[in-house]
Order: structure tokens, then sequence, then C-alpha cells
């Protein structure tokens, strides 16, 4: 369904959301609450396999929180929490939706933007892209899990770095450190993401599903803990339907026809 600043399509078993809130595609809590509507929408169409998410025009992925929205909290409200409650259940949604989930970069992902690609699977970039979390120079820092999953992903000191200074860093860096999958030519970024994708979603869809939680669940445990939930949801694959079929279609040489089951 689409919405005033967020709409998203299938094509084939693919869903594509795009953010649109010229010029610059800021993050405002209605671009938040239509997210979220979307990622719900999403979740539950069951031939849908892999998610991309990226802004529309060639300037920004998404640039940031609306700073005029700021300022109005600020100016009529004693606590932010009403807000940034929003902002986390809708990002904890998308990192906890069952498919994979790539952000297609195609610019600016400054903020909340680059909080938003955070909580995704994978991050392609375009050559042109900057990335950051500019929060720290209006006196504030990231509200949208931004402290909790960049420290996560790219290591404390450098999320450190980046947080403390505000400073944006370019897409060759972000890959050099990690914070991005792939830098492609500009323009070419939604093609790529949609080239991934087909390949996620040829996939069987029980197994990404159990592999996702078993990283995502294993990320907030022990070691050994992280194991045994990996020994408990791989216990789940094997007696799955697709895990049969992909291993009589390995020993008759031919393709997998998984039926995600």
């Amino acid at each position: 369904m689409p919405g005033e600043f967020v709409n998203w399509t299938q094509e084939e078993n693919i869903a594509v959301v795009v953010v649109e809130n010229p010029p610059m595609n800021v993050l405002s809590s209605k671009v938040t609450e239509e997210l979220l509507g979307c990622f719900k929408e999403i979740n539950a169409v069951e031939n849908c396999r892999a998610m991309i998410i990226t802004g529309a025009g060639e300037k920004a992925f998404l640039a940031g929180a609306d700073i005029n929205e700021l300022a109005e909290i600020i100016r009529t409200s004693t606590s932010t929490l009403p807000y940034t409650k929003k902002l986390h259940e809708a990002f904890n949604y998308l990192e906890n939706l069952p498919i994979p989930s790539i952000a297609a970069i195609n610019g600016f992902a400054l903020g909340g933007g680059l909080e938003l690609a955070l909580a995704c699977d994978i991050r392609i970039a375009s050559e042109k892209a900057l990335l950051g979390v500019p929060e720290i120079k209006l006196g504030l820092f990231p509200g949208a899990g931004g402290t909790q999953r960049l420290p996560r992903l790219i290591g404390t000191s450098l999320a450190k770095e980046m947080l403390f200074s505000g400073e944006p860093i370019t897409a060759v860096e972000s890959l050099r450190i990690g914070l991005v999958n792939k830098v492609v030519p500009h323009g070419e970024v939604l093609s790529s993401a949609r080239k991934l994708a087909r390949l996620l979603a040829s996939r069987s869809g029980t197994a990404l599903r159990l592999v996702k939680e078993a990283v995502n669940r294993g990320m907030k445990l022990s070691l050994e803990e992280g194991c045994k939930v990996e020994s408990d949801l791989l216990d789940r694959a094997f007696r799955t339907e697709d895990a049969r079929e992909g291993v009589r279609s390995f020993l008759e040489k031919r393709e997998a026809r998984f039926k995600h089951r």
C-alpha cells in the first residue's frame, strides 16, 4: 500500500521499499511510521523472500532526522522517549524481519538514515555515498540504535570516532572498515541490490529465516550459548522439506527446487 512518503512494490519474490521525502528523504516521524507499516505488510506476504530499502532520487538514501521536528520536540516536550520509542520499534522490527534485507545506499546516509541501514542485514553503497552520524554537532547523539549497532558492526574504537566527531566518511572508507558490504558505481546501486536479492531469494526461505535468527540471537549471547542456539536451529533445518530437497538435488547434480518449508 503506498503511503505519503514511503511505498513498496513486489517484484516477483522481492520487496522494494522506497522512501520519497524530497529533497533529502529526511526521517520524520511520519516516515518512521510508514516504514514500520511497510515492513509489517511485507512480513505478511508469504512469497516475499528478500527486501531492498532505498531512497528516491540520486542525492540521498536518508539524510537524517527532520531537524524542524526535533526543534519542536525540544521546544514542547520534556522527554524524547516517545520519539525514540517509535524509532526503535520500526528499526528493531526491520532487524528481526525473517527475510534478508538490503540497504541500497544511493547517496547521503546520515544520522537516522545510517541507523536505518545498520538495521538491515547487508549494505550496498554508491561510490558517491557519504555515511555518518552527525548528531553530536547538534549537542545530541543517535537515538535509533546507532550507538549500539555501529560498534557491533565496525568495532568500538572506530564507532566512537564516528560518533564523537560527527564527520561523515566516504563509501570507500566505509567498505574498508566493514560498514558496507560493497561499493558500486553511482547509478548501479539498485540494480546491484536487485541482483543480490534475487540470489538470496533463490535459497531456501526456511533456512534463511533460521540462519538469520541464529546470527541475531547469537550476537546477544556468549559463544557457548550462541552455539547452543545454532544447534537447536540447525536441528529444525534438518527436519525441513527444503533440507531433504537440497541434499537430494546435490546428489542428483541438479538445481534445488525449494518449496520454502
